[in-house]
């Protein structure tokens, strides 16, 4: 694992975004900048430095891109005999190439305890509308569901916000064909339960976590990312059983730290200015994120300080990517 001071010396050499002409026409999302290659049937994609919160940038964190990458091709292994996934190449720690597909307009959430957005929307007594759900009374924040929930939400536009939607709000504006819906949701209940799985053998919690799938063809496909510490929850498991009995919050290694931070010490949620994230804060929430992913794959994080886009460039060259 990179040492405190590389963490330090890395807040300088983050990666904001990419310009990467030669690997065709590019669209930039959150996190991600996604180029489609000349063939059409291909995307380069670059995951970036850049950590989002309440669907907004805020800042960028010392080896994310790197972290969020790697751990999305250790996932896509381990679960490819779940659900076929739209991975090719792995040509940079950073670069994902990928089969192009058509996205589901839909992010497919599965949640196994009553955390995050849905216990504030159901401590504001939001949730069963939001979600077409019936939730019982008396539930506490934190609390394990007897079974996993799906809590699907809609895909906003950068700097939008997603929102809650009930699965037959999704069949009556026929947002999905329903027999693509089915095999979606079954998928993501599968891939859930191999997460869950792993994730406890590691000595943690997947609490959370947001699927996204897409047609090639007729063929669906998970796309994106999967298990990582940004599209879900990780808690320790040793003591969250105490911690919860006590009523105290468990110990996280995902960015729900940062989501607390900013409605605890800024009181932003998503709406107002965008607050500054202090170097301290990042460098915090860069060391969970790589505790999450040496918990999780059982080996070092290895990554090493300096710039990040001449290596890219240079190992895209490597493999005939870029001219």
């Amino acid at each position: 694992m990179p040492t405190a001071e590389d963490l330090r010396s890395q807040l300088g050499h983050t990666l904001r975004e990419t310009n990467l002409a030669g690997l065709g026409p590019l669209y930039r999302g959150k996190v991600r900048d996604n180029y489609r290659l000349a063939d059409g049937k291909r995307l380069a994609i670059v995951t970036t430095d850049r950590l989002s919160a309440f669907d907004h940038v805020l800042t960028t964190l010392p080896f994310k891109g790197e972290l969020l990458s790697r751990l999305a091709v250790f996932w896509f292994a381990k679960t490819v005999d779940v659900f076929p996934n739209h991975l090719l190449d792995v040509p940079d720690p950073n670069v994902m190439i990928c089969r192009a597909c058509r996205p589901l307009p839909i992010e497919v959430v599965v949640r196994g305890h009553l955390t995050g957005s849905l216990w504030r929307d159901y401590e504001g007594g939001r949730a069963n509308a939001a979600y077409g759900l019936t939730f019982p009374a008396g539930m506490r924040r934190n609390q394990r569901f007897d079974a996993p929930l799906l809590t699907p939400s809609t895909k906003a536009e950068r700097g939008q916000h997603d929102l809650p939607i009930s699965e037959a709000e999704i069949a009556r504006q026929g947002l999905v064909e329903k027999a693509v819906w089915a095999r979606a949701a079954e998928a993501a209940r599968a891939l859930f339960a191999r997460g869950q799985e792993w994730a406890l053998s590691r000595g943690l919690i997947l609490v959370d976590t947001k699927y996204e799938f897409g047609l090639d063809g007729n063929e669906l496909l998970l796309i994106d990312e999967i298990h990582t510490p940004d599209s879900s929850r990780y808690w320790i498991a040793a003591d969250f059983e105490r911690r919860f009995a006590a009523g105290e919050e468990p110990q996280m290694l995902d960015k729900e730290n940062l989501r607390q931070w900013l409605i605890q010490e800024r009181g932003f949620a998503g709406h107002g200015p965008l607050p500054d994230i202090p170097d301290q804060v990042r460098l915090d929430l860069a060391t969970k994120y790589m505790s999450a992913y040496e918990r999780i794959t059982g080996g070092p994080f290895e990554g090493k300080p300096g710039p990040v886009l001449p290596r890219i460039e240079q190992n895209l060259r490597a493999r005939s990517y870029l001219p």
